[in-house]
């Protein structure tokens, strides 16, 4: 039986002889876990997208040559020292997560940064990282999920009326939402919304080409953390804001974006500006777009119509659910991150790019999850400069998914379930509550950002019940 890989299994992946390919073999050494198929599929990946794993243990040697071999044009240069930021919840940062933000906070474009507490180590920017910019945007710097965000509803609905009903709004949860990469609805069964109608759809050929997919999947959500639950959510008191008086409610919790319009516009832009904008291999996935030049005036009409698809998703979902089960909407929130906006920083517009951060200018509405069994916040912005007015996201990961997957067994995940009374419809281990962090201390970290209006406690969670991940 075969065990070791060799050279003709790798120029079977698309390797050609030489250097690289003397590389590529060494490395195999340390895959022993993958069978022959999953390394030359593992390789393959590594020599098309080389930059996504610049920072990996065993491959970074590998795609840094492939990377140099590649590059036929003079590289951009990075600033000698990256410019100083603030860091919220250090102790809770991962390394990875660090190196990625002192990377961005060396590009020439950059003013100013951040890093929220529920940071960890993405594509580019870091999750949990601010990014202000001088006339320049980045797409992997707003991430594959454009304009993803939160959207709450809270009802005229006690929380022993859900309890004495708890089937009714599980049958409702169930009919009225629909998760997975790629899944739409079809028929009868499609939204409208005037959202459809915007002019950006005839833009260009290309996203004209993705007004069918994206009406198609209106009104439906993702894979991976996207999620629909009912909870209680709890006022210690009366919110003159909102005029809701103190007490607990029903609430409806939605999270999802921009589905496959979003992601489709993402790697397509990302491309463009990785042609356009060459960097060094470990700021590769940093490449950004000139707001004076046509791509990137382009990518911003996108991105934002990107952004009010994901809203007119949250609020026909929320519609839906509304009428279904009979209730009347005392207050909606709702807000967005991986975004870039236009804000105005020490007296000059800047381009704030928040990939997986919460806008917490002062005043401003958010809402904070922490996991399926952990409460969220509804929060109120300070407006902290040194934020660049930004909070947490959410909890954020202390476990990837692959580790979770094989870390997390599905008797731990539903003893966790049962000891917090929730039931969940989907979802799979990856995104078992271990796998994120203690939410509390997450906001413990961001205290002086944004005050808390009030808690939501989940009681039922839907997601994606086959792993998928799109947006």
């Amino acid at each position: 039986m075969k065990t070791r890989i060799n050279g003709n299994d790798l120029l079977e992946a698309g390797y050609t002889p030489g250097k690289i390919l003397g590389i590529a073999l060494a490395a195999t050494e340390h895959l022993s876990e993958l069978s022959i198929e999953e390394i030359k599929v593992l390789l393959k990946t590594v020599k098309e997208n080389p930059e996504d794993y610049i920072n990996d243990v065993v491959l970074k040697v590998l795609a840094t040559e492939i990377i140099a071999e590649n590059q036929v044009e003079p590289l951009m240069a990075l600033r000698e020292n990256a410019l100083p930021y603030t860091l919220y919840g250090a102790a809770h940062i991962e390394e990875g997560a660090r190196k990625q933000m002192d990377v961005a906070m060396r590009l020439p474009v950059t003013a100013a940064g951040a890093l929220m507490p529920d940071a960890h180590q993405g594509y580019g920017l870091p999750i949990g990282g601010v990014l202000a910019t001088r006339n320049a945007i980045i797409p992997y710097g707003v991430g594959v999920d454009i304009g993803c965000r939160m959207a709450l509803s809270v009802f005229d609905i006690t929380p022993t009326h859900f309890y004495e009903n708890e089937a009714k709004f599980k049958r409702e949860l169930i009919a009225h939402t629909k998760f997975g990469a790629g899944h739409g609805f079809h028929g009868r069964y499609k939204s409208d919304h005037e959202v459809l109608d915007r002019d950006e759809f005839n833009l260009t050929p290309f996203i004209k080409n993705l007004h069918d997919k994206a009406y198609s999947q209106l009104g439906s959500s993702g894979g991976g953390n996207h999620f629909a639950e009912w909870g209680i959510i709890e006022f210690e008191q009366k919110d003159e804001v909102l005029n809701i008086e103190k007490g607990s409610y029903l609430a409806l919790l939605t999270h999802s974006g921009s589905r496959g319009l979003g992601a489709t516009l993402a790697g397509y832009y990302t491309k463009l500006a990785k042609e356009n904008c060459k960097l060094p291999p470990e700021a590769a996935n940093l490449a950004y777009l000139n707001l004076n030049a046509e791509a990137g005036q382009e990518y911003w009409l996108a991105m934002n119509l990107a952004g009010d698809y994901a809203s007119a998703c949250h609020e026909i979902i929320h519609n839906k659910l509304s009428k279904a089960v009979g209730a009347e909407v005392l207050a909606k929130v709702e807000n967005h991150h991986n975004f870039a906006w236009k804000e105005t920083w020490n007296g000059e517009e800047v381009i704030v790019h928040r990939k997986g951060a919460t806008p917490a200018a002062k005043g401003v509405m958010g809402i904070i999850p922490g996991s399926m069994t952990a409460p969220g916040f509804l929060v109120r912005g300070k407006g902290v400069a040194d934020a660049i007015n930004s909070a947490s996201h959410g909890a954020g990961r202390q476990m990837s998914r692959s580790k979770a997957i094989k870390n997390i067994t599905k008797d731990e995940m539903r003893a966790v379930l049962k000891n917090h009374n929730v039931t969940l419809i989907g979802a799979g281990l990856d995104e078992a509550p271990m796998a994120y962090k203690d939410i509390n201390l997450v906001m413990e970290a961001q205290k002086d950002l944004i005050d808390v209006v009030a808690k939501f406690t989940p009681k039922m969670v839907r997601m994606a019940d086959d792993g998928s991940r799109e947006d």
